[in-house]
Order: C-alpha cells, then sequence, then structure tokens
C-alpha cells in the first residue's frame, strides 16, 4: 500500500523534529525529569509539528522497554502502535467534525476509565478553537480537576478563539513557521533517501511554496518526483509542475510600471490571460517578489511597500470577481497615477463650467449643445444602478475597469450625471472624457434609466498629502511591515 512521504517520514522520536528546537528541548526536560503538566496548549500555522510533537509526548510516556523517557524506543508495542496511530491509550479527536458538546461528554464519561496499554491516556484535540462554547465549558471543568492518568494536549491554528480560561490551565508553546534551513535541511534528507537529485533553486521554490509548513514543503516535493518521474529535478521543471508564475515575467511588469505605460500594461495584462496564466497567481508571486527585492534592497523601499498593500488591499476588495483581469487594471490605476499633473480647483472649475465646443464640417457653424431636460432622475437612483452600468460599460471596453475603479456619480442637474474623480485620478477623469470611452458608460446608463441622459466628470475633494516621516530608516519600515525584528 501507498504510503505519502509526509507519513513515510514524519518523525519517529525527538531527534527527528525540524525546527522548534526549544520547544523540543523543554519538553524533552520534562520527560527526563517525570514533571508533565497535565494540560498542553500547542498554537501555530498547520504543518509546523504540533500533532507530531503531541504523539512524541505519548511515546514518551507510553514506551514500554525505557519506562518514561525523553528517548522512547520505537520498537515496543506501544511505540510502535503509536506510529501507526493505533494505540488505544492515545485518542486524537479532530474538533471540526466533532465540536459539539455530545462528542465532549463522550470523552469525559471515557476519561475516568484507566489506561488499557500505558501509563497515561493521552488526548490530542486538534483544531480545538472549533469547539462550541459548551463543549469549551465542558472541557474546563475537566481541565480544573484531571485525572493522574490524563493528559491534554489541545492543538490550535486560531489561539485568539479559545477561552482565556482554557488558555491559563495549560503550558503554552507557540509554534512557528520553519526556517528556510531547517526545512531544506529536511527536505535534502527525504530526497537523498529517495535517491532524488533535486538542486537549491527548487527547494528554495518548496519552501517559498509551502509558507515555512513542513508538511506542505514534503507535499510539495512529492509532487515534483511524481512528475519529473526519475529524472533530475529543476528550477524550470519545478516551475512548470507548480504553476509558478517565470521570473522574468515580474521583471517586465516591474519596468512597465517604471515607465508609466498604462497601455502596455493593459496589453501584459491581456497576454496573461489568453495564454491561461491565473492572473491571482501572478500577482501574489509578485509581491513575494518584491518582498525578497525589498529585504535585499534592490528595489526603492516607499515603492516596493505600496505596490504590495495595493496587491493585497485589490485581491481582498475584488475576491470573488471573475474576470481576474479586473485585479491587474486596478492594481495598474494605483500605480501609474501617482505623478500625474494634478488639475487645480481653479482650472476644474473653469474646464466644468465651459461650454462644449462641437467639430462641424469646414465653414460650417458649430451645432449648440442640447439644452439640458428634465427627467426626474435621482442621485440615488444613479448610486444604485451604478456598479451594473460599470460592468456594463467593462464588458463594452475592457479598459473602463481601470478608469472607473475609483470614480463615483456625484449628482444630478437634470438629465445631466456628474461624476467624480479625486485629484490623483485626474488622468483618468481625462481619459473618460474622450468621446471614444465616455459612449460606454453613456450608453449602459441611458439603458438601465433614461434614454436622454448624458454624463459629465470632475475633480472632487483635495489631493491627499502623505507626511514623510524623515527619521524612520528603510530598515525600520520594511520590518515594520513585514511585522519582524532586526537581529
Amino acid at each position: 500500500m501507498h504510503q505519502t512521504l509526509y507519513r513515510k517520514y514524519r518523525p519517529a522520536d525527538f531527534s527527528e523534529v525540524a525546527g522548534e528546537q526549544s520547544i523540543i528541548k523543554t519538553i524533552k526536560n520534562s520527560l527526563k525529569d517525570n514533571k508533565m503538566s497535565h494540560a498542553y496548549l500547542f498554537t501555530g500555522p498547520r504543518g509546523v509539528g504540533k500533532t507530531t510533537t503531541a504523539r512524541l509526548i505519548a511515546k514518551g510516556l507510553n514506551c514500554l522497554t525505557n519506562g518514561i523517557t525523553d528517548e522512547p524506543c520505537n520498537t515496543c508495542e506501544n511505540c510502535v502502535a503509536i506510529s501507526e496511530g493505533t494505540f488505544i491509550d492515545m485518542i486524537e479527536i479532530d474538533a471540526a467534525s466533532n465540536r459539539g458538546i455530545d462528542e465532549i461528554r463522550g470523552l469525559k464519561d471515557k476519561i475516568n476509565y484507566r489506561p488499557a496499554k500505558g501509563r497515561k491516556k493521552v488526548y490530542i484535540i486538534d483544531e480545538v478553537h472549533m469547539l462550541t462554547r459548551e463543549a469549551f465549558n465542558a472541557i474546563l471543568k475537566t481541565l480544573e480537576e484531571p485525572p493522574s492518568h490524563v493528559i491534554f494536549i489541545l492543538a490550535t491554528t486560531e489561539p485568539e478563539k479559545i477561552l482565556p480560561t482554557i488558555i491559563s490551565r495549560c503550558q503554552r508553546y507557540d509554534f512557528k513557521p520553519l526556517s528556510y534551513k531547517d526545512s531544506v535541511d529536511h527536505l535534502k534528507k527525504i530526497a537523498k533517501a529517495e535517491e532524488v537529485m533535486i538542486d537549491e533553486a527548487s527547494l528554495k521554490l518548496v519552501y517559498e511554496k509551502s509558507g515555512g509548513s513542513m508538511r506542505d514543503a514534503i507535499s510539495i516535493l512529492e509532487k515534483l518526483i511524481s512528475s519529473c518521474y526519475g529524472e533530475d529535478i529543476s528550477l524550470e521543471k519545478a516551475q512548470e509542475a507548480l504553476g509558478v508564475i517565470p521570473e522574468d515575467l515580474m521583471i517586465d511588469f516591474m519596468k512597465i510600471l517604471d515607465e508609466r505605460d498604462l497601455q502596455r500594461g493593459m496589453e501584459f495584462l491581456d497576454t496573461l490571460w489568453e495564454e491561461s496564466l491565473n492572473v491571482e497567481t501572478f500577482f501574489k508571486d509578485l509581491a513575494g517578489y518584491v518582498k525578497t527585492k525589498l529585504i535585499a534592497q534592490e528595489i526603492e523601499g516607499e515603492k516596493g511597500l505600496k505596490l504590495i498593500g495595493d496587491i493585497f488591499d485589490t485581491l481582498t476588495k475584488f475576491k470573488f470577481e471573475e474576470d481576474k483581469r479586473l485585479l491587474g487594471y486596478v492594481i495598474l490605476n494605483k500605480n501609474l497615477i501617482e505623478g500625474r499633473p494634478v488639475v487645480t480647483t481653479e482650472v476644474v472649475y473653469r474646464e466644468v463650467s465651459k461650454p462644449v465646443e462641437t467639430e462641424g464640417a469646414p465653414g460650417e457653424a458649430p451645432k449648440e449643445a442640447a439644452a439640458p431636460v428634465e427627467i426626474g432622475v435621482t442621485i440615488e437612483e444613479i448610486k444604485r444602478v451604478w456598479p451594473e452600468a460599470v460592468t456594463m460599460a467593462r464588458r463594452g471596453k475592457i479598459t473602463m475597469a481601470a478608469f472607473l475603479a475609483e470614480a463615483r456619480p456625484v449628482r444630478v442637474e437634470k438629465n445631466i450625471i456628474f461624476v467624480g474623480f479625486s485629484p490623483e485620478n485626474a488622468f483618468h477623469k481625462d481619459k473618460m472624457e474622450e468621446a471614444e470611452n465616455n459612449k460606454y458608460l453613456q450608453n449602459a446608463l441611458r439603458g438601465l434609466v433614461h434614454p436622454s441622459i448624458e454624463v459629465k466628470y470632475e475633480i472632487i475633494g483635495e489631493r491627499r498629502v502623505e507626511k514623510r516621516e524623515e527619521n524612520v530608516s528603510f530598515a525600520d519600515k520594511v520590518v515594520e511591515f513585514f511585522d519582524g525584528e532586526l537581529i
């Protein structure tokens, strides 16, 4: 029967655990001195060793050969059963699927029974934050007066959802994502055991994709081994197998931003779409690429931090948008408009107030613009249909998504709808005033509201002025942005 690499190479003793050596050392000392707590809380992201460590504690407490020990033998009946997940006195509960009060009451009834084969009964409750409040209260009573033969190990990825009264009754250990060195060293051991050649660049890619999760890293490695099927794993093969966006595409996009070339940027996104490359994945990978360049100080700090912020703000805002190109258009919008000439309030007033000039044939007198007519439409009606109007305009011309991303209807005067842009978006206002672009929005509103509607555009509000923090170093800003610390 096939066994996944993660299960095959799951640590059999404490010496094989990758990372978190301070936690492992503390637990080993407790086992060595036979001073184990009655309850533990292991927190941290998935795949970093919480349940693996819990199983090793069960081994250390129930080894038949070495007694209570920090070095279980892995050959006795109890150690083998724990490794296989069949030990009767190690009870693993998935709180995500057994979260109710009935399951916990059943647990309470059983804990009073003595262990069948071991010294201690070990209850491992995974994703404990998923329990209902009633179930939490039931566990709390058990933790207050635990039987001497029972140890609880609670594991969670979201400790903030656990009652403080539960946390206060446990020894808490916070597991962190594995470091690059710890993860890659462990992957190298597995690759060597599997007789697979994988280069350093591919291992780095596996680590980046895993996010510091050892379980995910091993799963990704297994996917690469299957994909390459006996061949050496190179970076190119790894990128293809994992659907990774090539770095040269990210470099091209950064050049587009540097050159402030909106048209080329839109063509770039259309090409991604036409070649079936995932636009959302591209921008997530781009954020990671920019982060790497920021830390290496190979990119301007303010620019890099803004781009990463814009990417994740946009990914969140348009999470359910089907046409993922829209993500790219909005990001282009946010990063190409800054630095454009700003129209002053005086100029805006003159431009909005002056009559619209129309061109006629040579020698003909200009045609007079049609006089505004009352159509009884309110700004509330326009705001109500605005999202649908923008969607219709975008279907007519995809660039409408970028031009109208930050626009909003501000008032109605007879049959004229005034659409407002912030001073930072003056460039998009100018683009929408072009007849070729205006017709898409105007026709959409005419179809949705009234056939006599005309659309005009104006600048609203004042330009935002960002205070520059002269005394804050670039390194401090990067550290603050990524919630880290200088070492």
